[in-house]
């Protein structure tokens, strides 16, 4: 099913177009891996709505990217909770261990640094959410045990993938 018939499908669950456009970049980023111009501009042709619309989403939200991100995007909470608990600290250790600034991605494309407003998740500040998941209750040796193993998980599939190749290929 092409994008354009997943978003049509999507949309058709709403009375109105402009209630899908959310889904609609979902499906958008999901498709593409981020949502430059040319892509936001195609799902307000396909939906039927005002441009301005799906770029203020894209923009507002923070589960939407206008640039290509890194396979794990590292998003650090620094809202006054977060903050009073450590957060700017640890966005000092983040920068230092991946060896990038807030905003970027690492040369080999594992990590986007980003901070955020607010994850909602006072109680258990500092916070962090990579891709879907919270990581609470951080610090130091908890955010170098995430790095460790979030690049652990990249090093077993790429021996996943390299065994499932049969000999001599």
């Amino acid at each position: 099913m092409t994008m354009r018939e997943k978003i049509e499908e999507a949309a058709a669950r709403y009375p109105d177009q402009r209630s899908a456009i959310m889904p609609a970049l979902l499906i958008a980023q999901e498709e593409h891996g981020h949502l430059p111009g040319p892509v936001l501009e195609e799902v307000a042709d396909i939906l039927g709505v005002e441009r301005i619309w799906v770029y203020e989403l894209a923009t507002f939200y923070t589960l939407f990217h206008t640039e290509p991100v890194g396979m794990f995007h590292l998003q650090l909470c620094d809202n006054v909770s977060c903050m009073l608990c450590g957060s700017e600290d640890l966005l000092d250790h983040l920068e230092t261990v991946l060896g990038i600034r807030k905003g970027d991605t690492t040369p080999d494309g594992l990590f986007t640094l980003s901070t955020v407003e607010c994850l909602g998740a006072c109680e258990m500040a500092p916070v962090m959410q990579v891709g879907d998941d919270y990581h609470a209750h951080l610090d130091v040796a908890r955010i170098n045990a995430l790095l460790d193993s979030l690049r652990a998980t990249v090093g077993a599939a790429s021996v996943e993938h390299a065994s499932a190749r049969l000999p001599g290929e």
